[in-house]
């Protein structure tokens, strides 16, 4: 298959983004929500003492690479995954693979991206995209999060693949081997709620799940009298960066997920993945609220300005409304 037949479409997140890209080329009608669903990545996560770049890790989203793999598993698609020790053989294989013709999925940091502008590349490793060939020495590349296909050098993108920090590629790739000729989507798509509503409801531990939202506002109730405004700022900065500027669509994929419920219910003709599609959405903007108000803090706005502890009440909503909305998700008759 030659490389002019992979056709890029611009998505919301990268690595629900790069699945749906590669299973279309694959033939599988997939969207990127469903994409999404399926591969269960709703998540939150608040991990206090695990500090990158200075302030306190948190995320909205499933660990990276588990979306792809999980999509691959309930639709029976057959795919190859690899890490690599050293650059020169991540790039061997790299180059193998894609004289094959097939496009290849890979984990990256957004600093060395150079086909991104300036502004948005900062130290984040867990970003996804697509090769698909090669092309007078440069590699050409579909990313997802825009809107049309680029290109990088071979030495830029051995330094996105092979990145230090917290998550380190090591030269992460995968792609797909074969495709199976029938699949359950019914089944995939009860498959990937079940699995949410166990990430979201049931981890013991408080730095996981839902405890997690109610762990964060706890301790941005504690910010002011803790750290110096400056560092408070940046925390709160990172939590809405997270939120919303990392791939995520918007409100920590809430609104993804949200477009994913309601594709499953017009799928399987079921009125409550419907409504529950609707109030997720309502829950997305109550995070948007959150959002909007934790940047006048961050930029100390004098007009608008809630305290931290109002903050932390906002965050309380949230936490309150999804535990409610994914223990009706769990109890769902299939």
């Amino acid at each position: 298959m030659s490389e002019d037949q992979f056709i890029h479409y611009q998505h919301a997140h990268c690595e629900s983004g790069v699945t749906a890209n590669l299973l279309r080329h694959e033939g599988i009608d997939i969207s990127e929500p469903m994409a999404f669903g399926i591969g269960a990545g709703l998540f939150f996560g608040h991990l206090p003492f695990l500090k990158i770049s200075g302030v306190p890790a948190t995320t909205y989203r499933i660990w990276p690479g588990a979306i792809f793999k999980r999509v691959a598993e309930r639709l029976g698609v057959k795919i190859h995954a690899e890490r690599f020790k050293d650059p020169a053989s991540a790039m061997q294989a790299l180059d193998s693979v894609l004289a094959t013709g097939r496009p290849v999925g890979m984990i990256g940091s957004v600093f060395y991206l150079t086909y991104l502008p300036e502004a948005f590349r900062f130290h984040f490793n867990a970003h996804n995209f697509v090769a698909y060939g090669k092309q007078n020495g440069q590699y050409l590349i579909s990313d997802p999060i825009i809107e049309e296909v680029t290109s990088i050098a071979p030495g830029d993108l051995i330094k996105s693949r092979f990145a230090k920090g917290t998550p380190e590629p090591k030269g992460y790739m995968y792609y797909v081997t074969g495709t199976a000729k029938d699949m359950n989507m019914a089944k995939a798509i009860e498959q990937g709620i079940k699995q949410t509503c166990f990430f979201m409801l049931s981890p013991p531990l408080p730095w996981f799940g839902n405890k997690a939202i109610f762990l964060l506002a706890d301790k941005i109730r504690t910010y002011p009298k803790k750290l110096p405004p400056r560092k408070a700022a940046l925390y709160v900065g990172n939590i809405i960066r997270m939120q919303e500027e990392i791939g995520t669509g918007g409100a920590g994929f809430r609104y993804l997920y949200a477009a994913f419920l309601q594709e499953a219910g017009l799928l399987l003709k079921r009125d409550d993945l419907s409504e529950y599609s609707a109030q997720l959405t309502k829950i997305g903007d109550d995070w948007r609220n959150f959002a909007y108000h934790a940047a006048r803090i961050m930029k100390a706005r004098t007009t608008d300005l809630v305290s931290y502890d109002q903050l932390s009440d906002l965050l309380m909503i949230c936490g309150t409304q999804e535990k409610e909305l994914f223990q009706k998700l769990r109890k769902l008759r299939w």
